[in-house]
């Protein structure tokens, strides 16, 4: 397993990750499109803060299960907090994921060009079910 270090564009928010990285996720939902991030997931414990969580702006929406964690002052999503399966998605067979959703783009000395990159269909995802 890799440690990596991570911040934001300013450096306010610091953390180091440890983790395979193998592939990354894009998400096409309304809110990954237009941020642009590239995730990898990672259970808790493998996310160290060297800022606190309390200097970091938190985000929800829809279904108010995701965590969307921002710096800020320069507006950076470094990590996240994945929402809960919705009651479909549940039926479907698909597990709860209690962990973190770490944005690549965040890592320092990481190739982008050389991850895989799985396409996440979350636009079809409805979440005030």
């Amino acid at each position: 397993m890799k440690v990596y270090q991570g911040s934001c564009h300013c450096g306010q928010v610091r953390f180091q990750i440890r983790a395979e990285i193998d592939h990354v996720r894009a998400c096409d939902c309304s809110i990954c499109r237009r941020r642009g991030a590239l995730t990898v997931r990672i259970p808790k414990s493998n996310l160290q803060m060297h800022t606190p969580m309390e200097e970091l702006v938190l985000y929800q929406w829809g279904s108010m299960t995701a965590e969307d964690y921002f710096c800020p002052t320069c507006g950076i999503l470094p990590f996240r907090r994945p929402s809960d399966p919705t009651p479909q998605e549940l039926e479907e067979g698909i597990e709860p994921f209690d962990g973190w959703a770490v944005n690549v783009r965040c890592l320092e000395d990481i190739d982008l060009s050389s991850l895989q990159v799985r396409e996440i269909l979350g636009s079809r995802i409805r979440h005030d079910q």
